[in-house]
């Protein structure tokens, strides 16, 4: 391969599907099985393999769990978040990075530090790497260092669930005073960066036409920039156990983080409600963050004996958790599309969810594939629950429904073929782009290598 023929190499290889693709992809947090980056990052990277592709996941803290056939490279930040010391101010002796400096400025200022730190992290490593990949896949990170990436000649498709802009405005609508108002907007500055970042993206993934409308509106990206593809679940894993015997007026939920959006305090409201008349008691897979809104909730509506986080615990675990449950809860003011709603309704467990945000297109129609609700109504969550716990047989037909709607619509094979033609359209946009800049497809890097004995098998 001679030097200079990149953007021509880059349009053969969007253009031939039997190619394999080489693809960075960053991950700038990963919980493993609580939140959605974290569980996108391991199933798309796994199914991307499974298709011939070859990906390496450059991640900071808390690391993704991944599939052993995809190498993880560790891009550690200060872990100013951790679980054990959270909010902590590292020691002067720490820092030895740009990025380190960034993100001990950044938190200084009071605003999330985690995205900007971890791009120019990841765009210091790929400078010295440019050849070994095709492209670079960011999962919501949106830093300014993509721009750097897209500089050294590695295009760069760009995935936003939904824009973090909604937590703001949500946030901001729910701050009890002026000084949590003031907080919550220091917090959230990170999002100005984002918006600038997404508008300059040549190409842009989300998961639902609902987040696309409103990565639009917020962050200013041309619709036609923007393309739509679903997430999935492993059917497979997520399934029905009939051996698993149901625990009466047990509700389940899932809380990756103890913020607004979430709607876990409706949760409680309704559920402290349904205590006045029955025995109902709700698993919370998450972390209760001692002195949060959430623990704050609890206390009030004294609900301590009723509601257990379980965290840290295997796939399989979850999975039993869930055939447990009489009924699966998705209170959220707000989702770009809920993967706890469909690995709910994969393990065949009646869901009962709002109609916020993309959920009434991920969970189909109320009443016969999910049972809808309004957002931030916790009176309305109380009656449906209510209703489907005195209703055997509507809990019955819902969670088969439900269940069937996800294998007809919702795999990660689905997710990584749409994923791979989208790379392929961003080389194919690429490869054009440079061959028009002076000088041609000279002036253009050179086009990475195809990994020998990796067949693409996409099709």
């Amino acid at each position: 391969m001679q030097p200079g023929n990149g953007a021509s190499r880059r349009g053969e290889r969007a253009a031939d599907g039997d190619l394999p693709l080489s693809i960075a992809f960053l991950a700038y947090r990963g919980k493993p099985h609580v939140g959605g980056q974290g569980v996108y990052t391991r199933h798309l990277t796994k199914a991307l393999t499974d298709l011939g592709h070859h990906v390496e996941v450059l991640g900071g803290q808390p690391y993704p769990i991944l599939d052993e056939r995809v190498p993880l490279v560790e891009l550690p930040s200060l872990d100013i978040y951790n679980d054990h010391f959270p909010m902590r101010m590292p020691g002067i002796w720490e820092l030895k990075t740009l990025g380190d400096f960034v993100e001990v400025t950044a938190f200084s200022m009071g605003t999330f530090p985690e995205p900007l730190a971890f791009s120019i992290r990841a765009f210091q490593h790929l400078r010295k790497r440019v050849n070994d990949f095709d492209l670079v896949q960011d999962n919501q990170c949106l830093g300014y260092g993509l721009l750097g990436i897209e500089r050294l000649g590695l295009p760069v498709l760009a995935t936003i669930h939904h824009p973090i802009t909604v937590d703001r405005r949500l946030e901001m609508e729910h701050a009890e005073t002026a000084w949590q108002r003031f907080a919550k907007a220091r917090w959230y500055a990170f999002t100005k960066m984002q918006t600038r970042v997404a508008s300059r993206m040549t190409r842009v993934l989300t998961v639902s036409q609902n987040s696309n409308n409103d990565i639009h509106t917020d962050h200013k990206v041309p619709l036609e920039r923007m393309h739509v593809v679903p997430v999935g679940v492993d059917q497979d894993l997520f399934r029905p156990l009939p051996d698993v015997r149901r625990v009466p007026g047990r509700l389940i939920t899932t809380a990756s983080a103890d913020v607004t959006m979430k709607g876990l305090r409706y949760l409680l409201e309704a559920l402290a409600k349904l205590r006045t008349e029955r025995h109902v008691e709700l698993v919370v897979i998450g972390r209760l963050k001692e002195g949060g809104p959430s623990a704050r909730t609890i206390d009030e509506l004294g609900l301590r004996d009723a509601v257990t986080f379980v965290t840290g615990v295997p796939e399989e675990r979850i999975i039993e958790l869930y055939s447990e449950a009489e009924l699966a809860v998705v209170p959220s003011l707000y989702e770009g599309f809920s993967l706890p709603a469909i690995e709910a309704m994969s393990c065949g467990v009646p869901l009962v969810a709002t109609t916020g945000g993309a959920l009434p297109e991920v969970v189909g129609g109320d009443g016969d594939t999910a049972l809808l609700v309004p957002p931030g109504d916790s009176d309305a969550l109380a009656a449906r629950i209510r209703e489907a716990l005195d209703n055997p047989e509507l809990r019955a037909a819902v969670g088969a429904r439900g269940r069937q709607r996800v294998i007809d619509r919702w795999t990660w094979r689905h997710t990584a073929i749409g994923t791979v033609e989208q790379y392929r359209a961003l080389l194919a946009e690429t490869a054009h782009i440079q061959a028009r800049r002076p000088g041609g497809a000279a002036s253009a890097p050179r086009y990475r290598r195809a990994r020998a004995g990796r067949p693409g098998s996409e099709r």
